[in-house]
């Protein structure tokens, strides 16, 4: 058998995250690195008791594993993901970071949507496991190795959405705001604040109590095992889903040209002899396995594992949120309490932009049902059958039921966190 050279360098990559990330696990430090790595400070070429002795000798940052708690939502794109990163990212103890996976995925596999190979696949997990422990850990300087082009003296303007961080768009990171500036939009982030300086990040990630990463680039939470195992990282898990009808509308909506087919077949009633089935199906398949992982209640989730609907969020965001920080065990305070208050009860023209989260959120949730075709939205409900049963979405027989229920399409379901 024949490999071709992209195989194989592919294979070689996945071999080399694989054996760096098992080697950073085994040989790390409970918490215990220099602060910045300096090739002079910790040169590999001086004596090893030079070496350590100095590192010992450099600023150390202690964490308090009893306070300290790390937090990844776990989700797809078009989930309401940004909705839910910005209950952490209001929060004024919480260092949120927006999807810093992005540049793992488009740095080690160019422009690839959702990776399907294995290989492809194992590259960008071993990877992004590797990162999002150094992350964990307050090490920014790490994602240095994903940021093209390579930062200079630990500044860049490149770090994928650093508007949606509240951390990074503020003092002391943003060192020319001032006081009139401290609410700023996204889009101003920027303009305002300039280059991002990542030891400023750094300094700034370690002053806050926890961390919370969104990522849409781990499709199950079995893929997380190692993180979660970690005791260093004290990490919980919320594991986001949507009904999978409302995951399509969006996309379709929001990408549309590579959802294009969708639309065309939403449009004439004709479906597509070429259309990519799997931009559904990966998605139903990733949330059947992972909330089979999750509901099973394996011993390595005990006390790590929320699962969330975005509808039952959507619908009561103070109450679900409420019972999200008390799964952390994290108090939740006003600046979170307010933010859902502004943002939950917004008019059709305050959820324009597609990353926005400004909204009436129960009318978004289900906005879907007049969106898609019924077409459509039976074979969703056919390809999608196991997973819509086990996070209880109701289907719907015909248009008129689809359109005109006057109850919600999605079960009364009590999902407790494994405690």
């Amino acid at each position: 058998m024949q490999c071709s050279w992209k195989a194989v360098l592919l294979l070689a990559l996945a071999s080399i995250a694989i054996q760096y990330t098992a080697i950073r696990t085994f040989t790390a430090k409970s918490f215990h690195s220099c602060p910045i790595p300096n090739p002079v400070n910790c040169s590999l070429s001086q004596d090893t008791d030079v070496a350590e002795r100095l590192c010992d000798e450099s600023p150390t940052y202690s964490y308090n594993l009893s306070r300290k708690t790390h937090v990844l939502i776990l989700a797809t794109t078009r989930s309401g993901s940004s909705f839910v990163g910005q209950l952490f990212n209001q929060h004024f103890d919480v260092f949120y970071l927006f999807e810093p996976l992005y540049h793992v995925q488009y740095t080690l596999i160019p422009k690839l949507t959702q990776s399907k190979s294995t290989t492809d696949r194992r590259v960008m997990l071993g990877a992004s496991r590797d990162l999002l422990r150094s992350l964990y850990d307050c090490d920014l300087y790490f994602l240095e190795n994903y940021i093209k082009p390579q930062p200079v003296n630990h500044t860049t303007d490149r770090l994928f959405r650093r508007g949606a961080s509240k951390a990074l768009c503020s003092p002391p990171v943003c060192e020319s705001l001032g006081a009139v500036d401290l609410h700023l939009e996204e889009g101003d982030c920027v303009k305002k604040c300039g280059t991002l300086n990542l030891t400023l990040a750094t300094e700034s990630c370690r002053e806050h109590g926890h961390v919370a990463i969104k990522t849409v680039r781990v499709p199950e939470v079995n893929d997380l095992r190692a993180l979660v195992e970690d005791p260093r990282l004290n990490l919980k898990v919320i594991q986001l889903v949507r009904d999978p009808r409302g995951i399509l509308a969006s996309r379709s909506e929001t990408f549309r040209d590579t959802y294009r087919l969708w639309r065309i077949w939403d449009g004439t009633g004709r479906k597509p002899y070429n259309l990519d089935v799997t931009q559904l199906t990966t998605v139903c398949e990733d949330f059947w396995n992972s909330v089979s992982t999750g509901l099973n209640r394996p011993p390595w989730l005990k006390g790590k594992y929320m699962l969330v609907r975005y509808e039952d969020l959507a619908r009561n965001p103070m109450k679900k949120t409420e019972e999200i920080y008390d799964f952390l065990g994290i108090p939740m305070d006003s600046n979170v309490e307010r933010w859902i208050q502004n943002n939950t009860r917004g008019d059709r023209s305050s959820s324009k932009h597609k990353y926005g989260t400004v909204r009436n959120s129960a009318a978004t949730a289900e906005k879907w049902r007049f969106r898609l075709s019924y077409e459509i939205v039976a074979f969703t409900q056919h390809a999608c059958q196991q997973v819509l049963a086990q996070l209880g979405y109701k289907t719907a027989g015909s248009e008129e039921e689809l359109k005109n229920l006057s109850i919600s399409l999605v079960e009364e379901r009590d999902f407790l966190p494994f405690s």
